[in-house]
């Protein structure tokens, strides 16, 4: 049980803190709502870039990483299709430079044109190192657009193309930044050594005079229903074939969304899974094999992915994860190994709630979902979950027509980059 206080500023700023007295220091996470799925389709990166840019330098505050490397902090950032998160920890006594350096951030960048090209190289180096250079790292760019045909989701969060973060001006930059860092679209919270009442006052001085901004309003096209399966076939220069296979499943609030978590834990989550101890372990067509669900705010994917063992049809691969995938919707779970794969996930939850900087991620996160007491219920959501509704959820989600199939295949003395749609 993660306890909690909250508060409230007149711009709109929500402030979440959780009192530990068992470390000596402090995490603070600014949650932005905003991802990738608020960019415009011809502009994408976006949120992924300023996630670089953060860093550069605010207003009154240009060098960011030693201020706080001084008060004996560390920091970073992440970007998802949803949300875009700055955390950082240091010793609880210096909070108060946490949110002095945060705050001058959510006031205003440091924006120019040398850093806009300096930031802009940097992440066209990663799109190309991470996406284009890399083996199988262009997957993600083939399949989310063959999973999504209108949903903002058909694009990651690095872009969707390279040209969309190089053409970038200056004032779209400012623009975006405009409509979605400020108060009003922010979440800070922070865990540890720390007094609730100090916080809030600390909060009060240093973020209660920013200007509260309106948010444009987010009215994103819904993704139909999937009525027939997708494929996609492309040939690339990789050691080994590789099959991905990506179903449509429920939102992040969806009552099902526990039940569909533990299918992809039930499917490649440690040596007892039964990709895993089946079919990698034991008759060995696999080398690897991964599930997990996207998760996502609106509704996401349940992924599968495996790469082939030398020799193995890909085609014979497909029929295999097909058969495995009719089991369970065939036939409820056996209590035993169900009851396995809760406990993992309750010694994940367990583990979680005993990092400082980890609970604040978190009440930041289920807060910006609608509360951040739903933290504190997501066991009893996973504990609830019965053979008989992870059979039912199985079923509607494992359909053919609800498949999007990516043949990632070992090129034999093919040059070049084929793609061939089916």
């Amino acid at each position: 049980m993660v306890s909690y206080e909250k508060h409230s500023l007149p711009n709109g700023l929500r402030i979440l803190v959780h009192r530990d007295d068992t470390t000596p220091m402090a995490a603070v996470n600014i949650l932005y709502n905003v991802g990738a799925r608020d960019e415009d389709p011809e502009r994408t990166g976006f949120a992924h870039l300023f996630e670089h840019l953060m860093f550069e330098g605010s207003k009154n505050i240009p060098d960011y990483d030693r201020r706080l490397q001084h008060a004996g902090g560390e920091n970073n950032a992440f970007t998802t299709n949803d949300i875009t998160n700055y955390y950082l920890s240091l010793p609880a006594q210096n909070l108060e430079v946490a949110f002095w350096l945060e705050s001058d951030r959510m006031l205003g960048l440091a924006f120019s044109e040398e850093k806009l090209a300096t930031q802009k190289n940097v992440v066209v180096e990663e799109f190309r190192q991470s996406f284009l250079n890399q083996p199988y790292g262009d997957a993600g760019l083939l399949l989310r657009p063959l999973a999504y045909e209108i949903h903002p989701y058909r694009w990651p969060t690095i872009g969707k193309d390279i040209s969309h973060i190089q053409e970038a001006t200056l004032e779209e930059v400012r623009q975006f930044f405009h409509a979605h860092y400020h108060p009003g679209n922010a979440i800070l919270s922070v865990s540890g050594n720390v007094i609730p009442e100090e916080v809030f006052r600390l909060a009060g001085k240093w973020f209660g005079e920013l200007p509260g901004r309106k948010t444009p309003q987010r009215k994103l096209p819904a993704e139909p229903l999937q009525r027939k399966q997708k494929r996609l076939v492309v040939q690339r220069e990789v050691p080994q074939h590789q099959l991905i296979m990506s179903f449509h499943t429920c939102s992040r609030l969806h009552p099902d969304f526990h039940a569909t978590d533990l299918l992809s834990d039930v499917l490649a989550n440690g040596d007892s899974s039964r990709l895993i101890r089946k079919l990698v372990n034991h008759k060995k067509y696999f080398s690897e094999a991964n599930a997990y669900v996207t998760g996502s705010l609106d509704p996401g994917q349940l992924v599968i992915s495996a790469r082939l063992h030398k020799g193995v049809d890909p085609v014979h691969a497909e029929e295999i994860l097909w058969k495995e995938l009719a089991l369970l919707a065939g036939e409820p779970l056996g209590e035993r190994e169900l009851e396995k794969v809760k406990n993992k996930v309750e010694t994940t939850h367990t583990f979680s709630e005993s990092n400082h900087l980890a609970k604040a991620m978190n009440l930041a996160y289920y807060e910006l979902m609608g509360e951040a007491g739903l933290l504190n219920l997501q066991m009893e959501k996973y504990a609830r979950v019965s053979p008989e509704r992870l059979q039912k959820v199985a079923a509607g989600i494992f359909t053919e027509k609800n498949a999007s199939v990516l043949h990632y295949e070992k090129a034999n003395g093919i040059k070049g980059k084929e793609i061939i749609q089916e």
